[in-house]
């Protein structure tokens, strides 16, 4: 997920990225930030990486890309219209769980599962409630806030399908 606040530059982090990933341009409000999904866009396709804009149904379906909706969002009449591109969603506990599944998202982003640089101080779910939370959302559930390298596995065997994260895209892996 890209953040204009602490994650770097876009372009290099989706530069480093393997196939079969995918970025989430958050990016809302920055000027120039339709100029940035499509320099996005052309790179994660020359790439094989797939471009997720959020909350912005015009700039998505413009760009062909998938749509991702905060906590609480539901997608406009014209992406279920008219959207092609995966549908994910942010949640945080159960009701944003029950939404997306409701809307028919691809895949659901459930947060805190750690502590997070992002969210200071606010509760994380843990293992066990995110395993809890996963076992009954009727739809894929990615891992995201405070994924690490070492935290991978944890995420995994408490069920999430995949992990996404803000910092990884801010800077080259350590070798």
């Amino acid at each position: 997920m890209t953040d204009p606040a602490r994650g770097g530059d876009p372009l290099a982090g989706a530069a480093r990225l393997p196939r079969g990933t995918a970025v989430i341009l958050r990016h809302d409000g920055v000027p120039g930030r339709a100029l940035l999904a499509l320099r996005l866009g052309r790179l994660c396709r020359a790439r094989g990486v797939s471009l997720i804009v959020a909350r912005d149904a015009g700039l998505a379906l413009r760009l062909r890309t998938g749509l991702h909706l905060a906590d609480g969002m539901t997608p406009p009449l014209r992406w279920r219209l008219h959207g092609r591109g995966p549908l994910t969603a942010a949640a945080h506990g159960r009701a944003g769980l029950a939404r997306a599944r409701r809307f028919g998202a691809h895949l659901v982003l459930l947060s805190p599962l750690f502590p997070t640089a992002s969210h200071p101080g606010a509760p994380a779910l843990g293992t066990v409630r995110f395993a809890r939370l996963v076992r009954g959302a009727g739809v894929p559930v990615a891992a995201l806030g405070g994924i690490t390298p070492g935290r991978v596995a944890a995420a995994v065997r408490a069920g999430a399908v995949a992990v996404a994260a803000v910092g990884a895209l801010a800077r080259p892996p350590a070798s």
